[in-house]
Order: structure tokens, then sequence, then C-alpha cells
């Protein structure tokens, strides 16, 4: 690239890499994207994947860190909310609902009313104040109290915490499922975090999708970005950054293997040995759908929210989360699902829907889950298969071509445990800082990690304003 030098290149589009380079466009400099796809975006594209008309997300559907994001929420998406944020169907046509009001889901939890209420209400009343301190690289709180009692809860696994705070079914298996976005085993310290960041994200921002797809939060970002003078271009596979225009920083949207097969010419041995240990998490298979009717849920109440859990109680989830952990392969997987059509039309011809749904598996498996997957669908919604007119499976290593950041189908761009939480990639106390003068990693292998959140984008980009 022979181009004149721009202050800033960000190697990546997709949601961190646009938040760096918005960032620094904010901040008066000019800003180069160079992507490797034919489209922008990283994990926020949308496509038509099997038939004319019937838009499926890539990756990302449900925005449920929007409403607490720092950097995201500062832009008028174009959301959608549904009445309900989940709902987690139980056996014998009951579900437990997930709704936007704290008060109202503890109504549906029974004996555990109460209890629910006060685990919840705390941290949903704090939650700008909690995603501050909690969204971000370790350092002294801003709001000690309130994260000092998330801290103590978060440390806790997610099966310790649901049998001490909940007495019934329905509350374990609510919890349960929030907490298994964790992609850890729900007997792991930290899992129940990631349970507690899952509730709290749907009290107060209601799990929305975006309306079109995805791609329109990308393009959202895009468009912020080029009305300051930025560029993006995509096609520009980049394999080392000796290739790109000269200029003051580098921000890598990389995993840790990208950032080596790129710039590890420049990092000292001792970081390289570093990433190169970097560990990565469960893989996910993916089933995208394109349906003649919506799902016949035998719960109505599963109609009233766009994600649904689907699992059983929390000793089913907590056995498959444990299987697959193991490196193995659960007969009755947890599966996360998606149903956008039935709030947003416009994804799909009069009449049809789309649907996702994915379960998680070892890193790297091979192994088709099709069937396995569309059999919890089934049980909980008899006669969904008779639904269905086409259907996109794509394992974890399909996955890894698609999107490479997804290194065996790790969606969370590595492991969030104990260990690499917040030391991520590498323990530093600026963690998206390498010790190459200049270079920067602004993926989801920084804090706070997965999701679409932008947050580890917007902390690079001000480390990199920083120098």
């Amino acid at each position: 690239m022979s181009d004149p030098s721009p202050d800033a290149v960000v190697v990546g589009s997709g949601p961190n890499g646009l938040a760096a380079a918005v960032t620094l466009a904010e901040a008066g400099r000019s800003v180069l994207v160079v992507e490797a796809a034919e489209t922008p975006g990283g994990g926020l594209r949308t496509a038509e994947l099997m038939e004319a008309g019937f838009r499926h997300d890539l990756c990302a559907t449900v925005m449920a860190m929007a409403s607490i994001s720092p950097f995201l929420s500062r832009f008028r998406l174009d959301l959608v909310t549904p009445p309900a944020a989940l709902a987690h169907p139980l056996d014998e046509g009951r579900a437990v609902v997930l709704e936007r009001s704290v008060r109202a889901t503890a109504e549906g939890l029974g004996r555990d009313r109460r209890a629910y209420e006060r685990l919840v209400r705390p941290l949903v009343t704090g939650a700008a104040g909690l995603a501050e301190d909690v969204l971000g690289p370790l350092r002294p709180p801003r709001h000690p109290l309130l994260t000092a009692r998330f801290g103590a809860l978060g440390l806790l696994s997610a099966v310790r915490l649901a049998r001490t705070a909940f007495a019934g079914v329905e509350a374990r298996a609510l919890f349960a499922g929030a907490a298994a976005h964790s992609m850890l085993s729900l007997r792991e310290p930290v899992s129940a975090a990631f349970g507690l960041v899952m509730l709290v994200t749907a009290h107060h921002g209601g799990w929305p999708l975006a309306r079109g797809g995805s791609a329109t939060v990308a393009e959202v970002l895009i468009r912020r970005l080029r009305e300051l003078g930025g560029e993006v271009r995509c096609g520009v596979r980049v394999g080392s950054v000796e290739e790109l225009p000269r200029s003051r920083a580098v921000l890598l949207d990389l995993v840790p293997r990208g950032v080596l097969e790129v710039a590890g010419h420049r990092l000292p041995h001792g970081y390289r040995r570093a990433l190169a240990r970097y560990r990565y998490g469960p893989g996910v298979f993916k089933l995208d759908w394109t349906l003649r009717g919506p799902i016949p849920w035998r719960a109505p109440e599963c109609r009233r929210a766009a994600t649904v859990h689907l699992g059983g109680t929390l000793e089913e989830i907590a056995a498959a989360e444990d299987e697959v952990a193991a490196g193995r392969h659960p007969a009755r997987p947890f599966v996360i699902l998606v149903q956008p059509t039935l709030f947003d039309p416009s994804r799909a011809p009069a009449g049809g829907h789309v649907a996702w749904a994915y379960c998680h598996v070892p890193n790297g498996s091979e192994r088709d889950m099709t069937a396995a997957v569309e059999a919890q669908v089934e049980r909980f919604a008899p006669g969904f298969r008779e639904l269905v007119r086409e259907r996109s499976a794509l394992g974890p290593r399909q996955m890894e071509l698609r999107e490479p950041n997804c290194v065996g189908g790790d969606v969370n761009g590595g492991r969030q445990d104990l260990r690499q939480l917040f030391s991520r990639p590498v323990a530093r106390w600026t963690p998206y800082a390498t010790p190459a003068p200049g270079l920067f990693i602004c993926s989801a292998a920084t804090p706070p990690g997965g999701g679409v959140h932008g947050m580890c984008g917007w902390h690079a980009a001000r480390a990199a304003l920083r120098c």
C-alpha cells in the first residue's frame, strides 16, 4: 500500500476494530481500516445464506450489551426490543420468562421471588456504574461497593450461586442458561459472573435485535467513521504489518494467533511466547434455518422472546457444559436459539421466518450436531422439523474460515476463565499495548472479552491516544 500516511491503521472491521477507528477519528486522528473480507463488520454481518429474501446474521444477532456499553450506547441504533428478553422452556409445556421488569420476572419464580429481587435488583439499579467498572481492564473501581458485591457473587461458580440463592427449579434453570453464555463449565469460578451480567443486561436493555440484521450496526459505525474523514477498505488481506501505510499507530482487531502471523517479528521473544500460550475456549456448532412459519412452542410464552434457551434444568445444563469442558459432545446439548422474524419481519418474505441456534462443542470439533440440536428444539416445540425449508450447518472449522478470530469456533476470542478474564491476552497494566512501539491489540482477546459492545476497541484507542 503506497497511500498517504494516516495517523492510525486498524486491521479488522469487527465491532471492536470499528470502535477503535471511530474513537481515534473523534479525537481528530486520520484513520484507515483494512478488512480481509469483501464486506465489513466481522461478527456484524448479515447475508442471504440459502434463499433470496431470507436474511441471516452470520454471527451476532442479539445486542445484549448495547444498552450498558459506554461506547455503543452513544449511537442511535435502529433496535427492535421484544416484549421479553428471554424464554427458558421446561418440560410439560411450561417456561420461565426473563422480563424487562425485575419484579415481573420475580413474580414468575414462585418461592424464589424475593431471592431473585435481592440478588438482581441492586445490580440492575447500578448497571451504568457496574459497566464502567467491569467492561475494561482491571483497575481500582469507581463504584467500589457495587463492584465488590458483583465480584463476591461473580467469583463463584454458577452451580454454587444458583443452588445457594434459589430453591426452585425455575430460577435455577434461568440462571444456568444465562451463565452458560460463559462457555465454561458451570462448576468453574467466575461462571456466575456471566450469568449476572446477562441478567442485568436483559433487565436494563431487553436484549434487542438490530432491525434488518446486525450488519446495520456496523453500517452506523462506518457511517460515523466516514463522517469524520476515516476510510474502510475491504478485500485487503494483510500478511504483515510491514505492508501497511506508515502510521503512528497500528491497532490489530485480531486474536493472538493473528497478531503473531502479521506482527510476530516486531515483538520480543517473551511476549511472543505469552501470545502463543493464549488459550481458546470451546467452539460452537451453528444451524441457520429458513422456516415456513413460526416455531410451534409448546409453551406459548416462548413467542414473547427472540432468545430462547433450550436445555431444561440446572442439572441438565451443567452436565452438558461439563461434557464440552471435558472435550466430549453432549447427547443433549445446551442450545441458544434466536427467532428474530417474530419481531423483525423485514428479515424474511411475507409469511416466512428465519431462526438460528448453536450449541457448544470442543474446540475444533468436526462432529455434525444437527440431529442433537434439532432434537432439543423438537423437545420443546414438537413439529418444528416439519417447518424447515432449508438449513445451513456451520461447524467450528467452517466458523473459523468465515471469521479467523473464531479460532476453533471460539466466538468469544479466547477462553474467559478466572486466569484469562482480565489478563487477556497477556498480563500487563495496559493489555491493549504491546511491547512494540505503536502496535496495539483491540480484539475480543483483550478485556472485557467477547460480545458486541465495542469496549475492547474503545479502550485500545484510548491507550493509543495516550502514547
